[in-house]
């Protein structure tokens, strides 16, 4: 059994591979000062509270938080005895390689996004990540990374309104009803939905004319659910691309290798 674990800015989450489907998944905020101990603690009273027998054998690592990929390291080691893979690391093997920028270097979880969503709906993809930050992975045709556009995150945004603003009270995202707002929070709420949906379009369609080929846009990501009620803003939604993809990535090294 394969447990892939994503470390993103605000939250890490743990799922159980089988070979064939995710047993479960189990979320905790990304803290860099959490220990193997603790890590472990957490992991195995939930896998217990869920009834799963799980005997993990591999362990795989995404994270876009440095400073927590070694008590992670660690936490594979003691735990269930195998040296995991790290995305972005030279030892791990990518399906494919992103033509970027030399000396540039990749995110692991976009890198990750582009072999889950190559795996799943083939080349030519723009996948947007709503997460801490809103991103933007171009997938050429051959399943390469090969570019993007970071942008700030939906709720990045609206706590830098209330933080920057005394006057603006702290609100949560949600579609609004109508676009005009007639009281604070409908004001900001339409203002950065419906912003963050234009955003999204207009990003969508210049990548797409920069491209000059026809490209399905995939949304991921703990917002995309909300946005995918806009209707003909995104073709395909996935809730567990990020996951599907460090499969996809630990099959590619088992398969050549490396793992």
């Amino acid at each position: 059994m394969l447990l892939a674990i994503d470390c993103g800015n605000t939250n890490t989450v743990f799922s159980i591979w089988d070979g064939e489907k995710f047993l479960c998944t189990l979320r905790t905020s990304t803290h860099h000062a959490r220990t193997a101990d603790a890590y472990f603690t957490w992991y195995s009273t939930l896998v217990k509270h869920y009834g799963i027998e799980a005997n993990i054998t591999d362990v795989i690592i995404s994270s876009t938080v440095p400073r927590v990929v070694f008590n992670l390291r660690v936490f594979a080691d003691r735990f269930f005895g195998c040296r995991p893979l790290v995305v972005g690391k030279p030892e791990t093997l990518l399906p494919f390689k992103p033509r970027v920028d030399e000396g540039t270097q990749v995110g692991p979880d976009r890198l990750v996004n582009t072999a889950g969503a190559f795996d799943r709906y083939g080349g030519d993809l723009i996948v947007v990540d709503f997460g801490t930050a809103t991103t933007f992975d171009v997938v050429a045709h051959d399943g390469a990374y090969v570019g993007g556009v970071i942008a700030p995150g939906v709720n990045l945004s609206l706590e830098a309104l209330h933080l920057a603003a005394a006057a603006l009270p702290h609100v949560d995202i949600s579609k609004p009803q109508k676009v005009i707002g007639t009281n604070t929070v409908e004001c900001m709420q339409s203002g950065v939905f419906w912003g963050y949906v234009g955003l999204v379009r207009e990003i969508c369609e210049r990548i797409k004319s920069e491209a000059g080929v026809p490209m399905k846009v995939i949304s991921t990501g703990g917002l995309a659910p909300l946005f995918q009620q806009t209707a003909d803003l995104f073709d395909a939604f996935e809730d567990d691309l990020t996951m599907h993809g460090l499969t996809v990535i630990h099959r590619y090294n088992k398969d050549n290798g490396s793992a």
